[in-house]
């Protein structure tokens, strides 16, 4: 893990201007980054790995050309850190953004399908177009079978494949691509008095099936909200179904991987399980 001291010297030998400020550690439920506060107006954000390394380029190159039409704020890089100081990866200073993570998504309904909206009417020329079987891309080319296996004391392994396969084997996105933020929870969002303030982390940004940013309807929304989400947003029935698979997709891997060390998408993938499953009880 990162130290203090490390981001202090990290900071203080490539940008002397901000050597002064306090460093602190924020407390965040994030796998690939670590972040640190930098005194009051910025925040440091540091990738753990492999994983974390693309984004800073991928938010540097396109939030620029996002955020002008968004109500929304999202992260404003103000600078990129090199890899010094035995810490081996691009790291990057950002304005600090208010707010809270949202216990639920209840409350947000109508800004985040704004939000979806706003989001998708972008015009997409150039983005980075998705994988087959990862974000915003084919279901058909994703397995979950691992995962499956790995929660049979907890789900009949065989309602889980059904549940699954009925879903992703429905009519695939037709229309042109999309930009999809593709990782849409309450861990990455930023609520106050009530609406959603900002969107973060958009390390799974692309362009394609915008069925991926219906999935928190399952992962933080009950029965009647998810109604209004799906409403106030408008897919036809086979983008719905899709979303649905995706937020099984989620539910189930996050369950499998993280409930012992990450409770807290932990309960997120137990959630989206069940909200599934009671979806088509």
């Amino acid at each position: 893990m990162v130290s203090i001291e490390v981001v202090r010297a990290l900071v203080g030998s490539q940008f002397p201007q901000w050597a002064g400020l306090a460093v602190s550690r924020f407390a965040s439920t994030g796998t690939d980054n670590v972040i640190f506060r930098l005194g009051e107006e910025f925040s440091v954000r540091l990738p753990l790995g492999d994983n974390g390394a693309g984004q800073i380029e991928l938010e540097r190159r396109w939030l620029p050309v996002l955020a002008p039409h968004l109500a929304t704020a999202v992260p404003d890089q103000v600078a990129v850190g090199v890899p010094g100081l035995g810490f081996p990866y691009t790291w990057a200073v950002y304005r600090w953004l208010d707010g809270a993570n949202p216990d639920g998504l209840d409350d947000l309904v109508p800004d985040l399908a704004d939000f979806v909206r706003a989001l998708r009417r972008i015009d997409a020329t150039g983005g980075p177009a998705a994988r087959f079987g990862g974000r915003g891309g084919s279901l058909r080319g994703r397995d979950v079978s691992e995962w499956i296996a790995q929660l049979a004391e907890d789900y009949d392994p065989g309602r889980l494949t059904a549940v699954w396969q009925a879903d992703r084997d429905v009519e695939e996105w037709g229309g042109p691509p999309v930009w999809v933020h593709g990782d849409l929870h309450p861990a990455n969002l930023l609520a106050c008095d009530g609406r959603l303030r900002a969107v973060l982390d958009w390390s799974c940004l692309t362009i394609g099936d915008p069925a991926i940013d219906l999935m928190p309807a399952w992962l933080a929304m009950g029965p009647a909200t998810r109604a209004e989400f799906r409403e106030r947003v408008g897919p036809d029935a086979a983008t719905w179904r899709r979303a649905r698979a995706w937020a099984f997709s989620f539910g189930l891997g996050a369950f499998a991987f993280y409930r012992e060390t990450n409770p807290y998408f932990g309960v997120m993938g137990k959630r989206a399980i069940d909200q599934v499953l009671a979806d088509l009880a």
